[in-house]
């Protein structure tokens, strides 16, 4: 779930131009002025629409527009020059840009009012796919807007602009018919230019619009009458809808058959989805039609492929099958008729705009028939037992289509089909959320799907048995949850869905209460795992723990004050300038939360392939404080309307003005005037008496806030003290440096870790000596050994090694060449005297015996040494042995 970064910020904040998107008009507040007890019906408020960082804002019967991007950089370009905004007075009318308008630049940048030919207050802005239409949404009017480039709404201009407008249905969409509840643009039209429209007395229009032919927007294509389609018994009738504006009789499924929204899929949805139209009712039904589409539409590449290799194997499945019943081979038939007709086609190649690519552009097949089946009411599997009225009632509903099957359309090919992350990773069912007035968000899967019906012929609807009963279909109830406490319930409120920009398996819940962030994530990856395994064993039983363990996560991310404006539905907006950023809006004030989201790193990865930009998230630093919204005080203490004022207008010029010239005098036409002034002045006294206490309670709640912040602004700084060796032990200490507190702490681990090698050792002792294992016999001998050299080294009292008469031990072998030596240097040195004394006496006679050469007496010196230095060797690494074996 994003992190809460901040909430509005200054250049959405009075007096910054960005304020002036969302303040009411002064015509609007005169209106609504006279207007005091005249309350507007309940519908969605969907009031800002937005076209990359370019906001479309409905307020009243304007819409204003603003580049996002370009007020804030004019307010910080503004702050950093003059130093700030000096608040010696309430700005008025953009006082501080008079600098601009003095220099000849009549108004700020990234600001300008579109006029519209609207009569009333306008409830939604629906954005084509292309950001070239804006549809405007009254009760019962729908008009559309050809939008220029930014360039030309870019101008420092005061004055409004004009776009092109047309009026959609200037006969069909009229007061004097049933409201508009919803407009959505088919995701399969031709460059984002069909509008299917949905009306509260359950018809379903399609639109096909041309900015070059102002007919398009005079009649619809393709009109279909809900009630009449569910009637229905052959695809030969009429079921398209009433010209009739006077025609109110009154019929059991004015009532059953009430819209209340409608939505289609995503357009790279897999299967049938992108031409569902699901339509919720605001009984609690839940409603299908597919395929629709119109006159001409431009499916995605994989669409068709796909869609006939599923036809093909339910065709082979039906005629192969004995247990198949009448009704899944009509099916199987209509569905094989349908894609026929569509492959007898030549696709006809369109450029899509901004140079995009191109486009292939299908007809709408004529058989089975241009109007499918109506599937539904759909019956919910698993739901709960205990619901309420208010929980049944539907507002809103999102769908979330199932995700493409590529590996039954590449099957034996050599190659694989790339897709986006989103569509590798969705899941194989469609999600179906619905939203009551209660606030309860009910999660569904359409585990059985939906695929395209059409009702039979008249005379296969002649053909069909008696005994056929019809396909009973149904919605599996994953799980319910609530986003709004008892307590926050108001009347006449209507909770919306929101897309979300990070994911298709988010959305955000708005109600009067505020918006809360619902993510389906956590369980969709480990539910599609399941469904696509090969394994059976323990299926159900981890299904279940799924259910129980791993729920969406929702999380309230703004929270209105109760008592104030409706809300609108909010924009995500993720653009590297702004950041991720949520819009919303009351009728007088900006709601924006910017989310804290990783920032994107590209790295280059050489691959086989050409070089792949993966994304790396670089993690940011963790953030101790915690952002607070915005408080705005109430309108009510601001606005100019005042309902006591115009009561007494009211007065003056009904029939009772005579009473306020004369004096006042007890009768029944005086208590009539007292009473309803009183009604008057105790409700705008009453109002004004909740915002003056919610201003208080902010204000001692602000004491408590400033508290916190103040000790969280101690423990930072302590912190950092820490860090940075600022901290003082006591109060005369001198500071700490850096290279000693370094010191410490390497003093520290060194300490550790002779600590650690100490009880190491000690550990391999007592582990050494707990060992029992038996001596082998040669480690025995090796022992005997072992103790034998060391007590003919070091000597021992009691001599217990054998005594060998043939070997000696080295020891005694050196003894004995050692006094050898001694003796045959002796004996040299007596030979060495006589010679001397001889010599003196004179001449040398030679010795009796035997005379021994020169050469072989050297011989024999160099082989007693030899055996010296041998024998010295031996005894020295013997010793080194013994030495080492002890210390072991």
């Amino acid at each position: 779930m994003p992190r809460v970064k901040s909430f509005a910020p200054s250049w959405l904040n009075e007096p910054s131009p960005g304020h002036k998107l969302f303040e009411p008009s002064s015509d609007e507040t005169k209106t609504s002025s006279l207007a005091y007890n005249k309350k507007p019906k309940p519908g969605p408020r969907r009031a800002i629409a937005h076209r990359g960082t370019e906001v479309f804002v409905a307020v009243g019967k304007q819409i204003r527009w603003g580049d996002l991007v370009d007020l804030k950089e004019s307010w910080e370009t503004k702050q950093a020059r003059t130093g700030g905004v000096r608040f010696k007075k309430e700005p008025n009318d953009f006082e501080v840009y008079d600098e601009e308008a003095a220099n000849g630049n009549s108004g700020p940048e990234g600001y300008r009012i579109i006029k519209t030919p609207v009569a009333e207050d306008i409830r939604q802005l629906v954005m084509s796919p292309n950001n070239d239409f804006l549809a405007v949404l009254t009760s019962h009017t729908v008009h559309i807007c050809i939008l220029p480039d930014s360039t030309h709404l870019n101008a420092r201009d005061s004055t409004p602009f004009k776009p092109k407008f047309y009026t959609l249905g200037p006969t069909t969409h009229v007061t004097s018919r049933s409201a508009v509840v919803s407009a959505i643009w088919h995701p399969l039209g031709v460059n984002g230019t069909a509008l299917v429209t949905v009306t509260e007395d359950a018809v379903v229009r399609i639109w096909e619009l041309s900015a070059t032919d102002r007919w398009s927007f005079d009649a619809a294509t393709l009109a279909v009458d809900l009630k009449r389609l569910a009637d229905g018994t052959c695809v030969d009738q009429d079921f398209s809808a009433s010209v009739s504006a006077t025609n109110k009789a009154f019929s059991p499924d004015s009532f059953d058959m009430e819209v209340a929204a409608a939505c289609f899929p995503a357009r790279n949805s897999g299967g049938w989805s992108p031409m569902t139209l699901w339509i919720a009712m605001t009984g609690g039904d839940v409603y299908a039609l597919c395929p629709l589409l119109p006159k001409r539409w431009a499916p995605p590449p994989t669409l068709i492929p796909s869609l006939s290799v599923s036809i093909v194997s339910r065709v082979a499945t039906t005629e192969d099958s004995p247990d198949a019943t009448y009704e899944d081979r009509l099916l199987a038939q209509q569905q094989l008729q349908w894609m026929s007709d569509l492959d007898n086609q030549e696709p006809k190649v369109v450029e899509a705009p901004g140079g995009n690519g191109e486009v292939e552009v299908y007809s709408r097949p004529a058989r089975p028939g241009i109007v499918p089946k109506l599937q539904g009411p759909f019956d919910f599997d698993l739901n709960p037992e205990d619901e309420q009225d208010d929980e049944v009632e539907l507002k809103d509903i999102y769908v979330v289509g199932e995700k493409p099957n590529m590996s039954d359309l590449m099957m034996g090919e050599d190659e694989e089909l790339l897709m986006d992350e989103e569509g590798e990773n969705g899941l194989s069912l469609s999600v179906v959320c619905l939203l009551s007035t209660s606030g309860q968000v009910k999660i569904c899967l359409a585990a059985e799907g939906v695929e395209a019906e059409w009702l039979p012929s008249k005379v296969k609807s002649k053909l069909r048995p008696s005994s056929a009963t019809p396909r009973t279909q149904s919605l599996l109830t994953f799980q319910t949850f609530d986003t709004v406490k008892p307590a926050e319930l108001t009347p006449d409120s209507w909770p919306m869905f929101s897309e979300d920009a990070t994911s298709k398996y988010s959305f955000y819940v708005t109600n009067p209460a505020g918006i809360t962030l619902v993510n389906l994530e956590p369980w969709v990856s480990r539910l599609e795992s399941e469904l696509s395994g090969e394994s059976e064993a323990g299926a159900d039983f981890r299904i279940d723990v799924l259910v129980q363990s791993h729920s969406s996560e929702r999380e309230r991310v703004f929270t209105q004050p109760r008592g104030l404006n409706v809300l609108s539905a909010p924009v995500v907006i993720r653009d590297q300038d702004i950041g991720h950023l949520l819009l919303s809006s009351t009728h007088n004030q900006p709601i924006a939360i910017f989310f804290d989201t990783p920032e994107l790193e590209l790295v280059h990865v050489a691959r086989d392939s050409p070089i792949v930009h993966e994304q790396l998230e670089i993690p940011e630093p963790e953030v101790v404080w915690h952002p607070r919204p915005v408080f705005h005080p109430s309108d009510v203490l601001v606005s100019n309307k005042n309902a006591v004022s115009a009561w007494v207008d009211l007065l003056k010029t009904g029939r009772r003005r005579p009473l306020l010239q004369q004096e006042i005098r007890l009768s029944m036409a005086t208590l009539e005037v007292f009473t309803e002034g009183h009604k008057v002045a105790s409700n705008e006294v009453f109002e004004i008496q909740n915002a003056v206490a919610e201003l208080f309670r902010k204000c001692e709640a602000l004491q408590f806030e400033l508290r916190d912040q103040l000790i969280k602004a101690g423990e930072v700084k302590k912190r950092i003290d820490t860090i940075t060796g600022d901290d003082l032990g006591e109060e005369d200490d001198d500071p700490i440096s850096i290279n000693e507190l370094t010191r410490s702490r390497i003093d520290q681990a060194q300490r550790r870790q002779e600590e650690l090698a100490s009880r190491m050792e000690r550990i391999k002792k007592k582990l050494g000596r707990a060992t029992t294992r038996d001596l082998s016999d040669k480690e025995k001998a090796w022992v005997e050994e072992v103790k034998g050299f060391e007590n003919s080294i070091f000597g021992s009292e009691v001599d217990t090694s054998p005594v060998d008469s043939k070997t000696r031990q080295p020891w005694k072998r050196f003894e004995e060449i050692k006094e050898l030596s001694d003796s045959l240097l002796a004996q040299a040195e007596r030979l060495q005297r006589k010679q001397g004394e001889a010599s003196e006496d004179g001449p040398a006679s030679p010795a009796p015996g035997v005379r021994i050469p020169a050469d072989i007496r050297k011989a024999k010196m160099a082989q007693v040494m030899s055996l010296l230095d041998r024998e010295s060797m031996m005894v020295d690494a013997v010793k080194d042995r013994l030495e080492r074996l002890t210390v072991g």
